[in-house]
Order: C-alpha cells, then structure tokens, then sequence
C-alpha cells in the first residue's frame, strides 16, 4: 500500500496529504458519517473504532478546524475519482499560443488577403495573433505608414478579433497583438 501511494506522489498526482486511521492522534475530532451525516464531537480512538466496524478509512479532510473534521469513507475510491476529476480538467484545459504574422511595409492586396485570413484561422483555433512589421533601410523615417497598414489589418479582423496592444514601434519592429473577442 505505501509503495502505490509513493508512486501516485512521484507522478503528482496526490498533492493534498490526508491522515488516515491510526495517523489522526487528535483527542477529539468532529465525525462525518460516510453518508454525510453529523455524528458530532467525540475521541478519535470511538471515531476510528466506527470506521473499523463500517469497514471504511477514517479520514481527516480539515485538520485546521477546531476540532479537526474527519470522515468515514473509502479512501482508495474518494482517490481514484479525484485523480479521474484531474484527469478530466488536464484534457478540457486549452493552451493560447501566440501564432506571428510578419507583414512587409510594400505588401500587395492579395498578399495582405491570404495574411488576413490566417489570422482568423488562428484566432479562430482560440490562439493569440502577433502581427510585426519589420522596418528596412530608410522605411523607420516613415512609422506613419506601418501605423496606417496595421489599422487596416485590425479592421480587416474585426469580425472575430479585438486589439489586445495597439500597434507601438520596438526599435525597427512595429508589433500589434490580437485576441478572440469574447462570445457575448
């Protein structure tokens, strides 16, 4: 049994430490029947003598209560089903990456098009989008033109994107970052 519990911790999957049974050493303890039910204050020696004869674990699950609150129930079920619960959560949850497009100062009409509609595929897959101009030779004198190009951007996204940080010059870059626009 301690071997199992070792390996559940080396995988992380146990995180919270509970005492169980003979570990609680408390002299009085608030029970929990293993049906929910207040069975009130009383030693943690008739506590676990009840646990024994229900032929369940007696398990502390609020140490810093006064007294502490412990309750009967099959700890290797109440386990497996938060490790099922983890489980469940780690495979809903989604991770934003942040997918770049580089656009040129002199871009043509159709290349800004395709450009345009890789950005609604990313926003659309729920990923962030950075947009950089990157400024070569005597283009920085003219900022006023990547302001102008990434305006246009922005609004060519509007339907599904919204302007996370405004279009600001970083040296010789001009960066701009959208998001989805949250579902109303």
């Amino acid at each position: 049994m301690k071997f199992i519990v070792v390996f559940l911790e080396v995988l992380g999957i146990s995180k919270q430490e509970h005492q169980l049974n003979e570990e609680i050493r408390d002299a009085q303890v608030r029970l929990i029947g293993a049906d929910g039910t207040q069975l009130g204050i009383i030693s943690s020696s008739e506590a676990l003598q009840k646990a024994i004869d229900a032929g369940l674990d007696l398990v502390k699950i609020a140490p810093q209560a006064q007294p502490p609150v412990c309750k009967i129930m099959d700890y290797g079920k109440y386990r497996f089903e938060q490790q099922k619960r983890e489980k469940e959560a780690r495979k809903n949850q989604h991770v934003v990456d942040i997918k770049e497009i580089k656009l040129g100062l002199n871009i043509d009409t159709h290349d800004f098009e395709t450009k345009v509609s890789h950005a609604l595929r990313f926003l659309s897959g729920g990923d962030k989008v950075k947009v950089s101009i990157r400024f070569k030779g005597r283009e920085a004198v003219h900022p006023e033109h990547g302001y102008t190009l990434m305006g246009k951007f922005a609004d060519a996204c509007a339907e599904k994107a919204i302007v996370e940080k405004p279009a600001k010059m970083e040296g010789r870059n001009m960066l701009m970052f959208l998001a989805v626009k949250p579902a109303k």
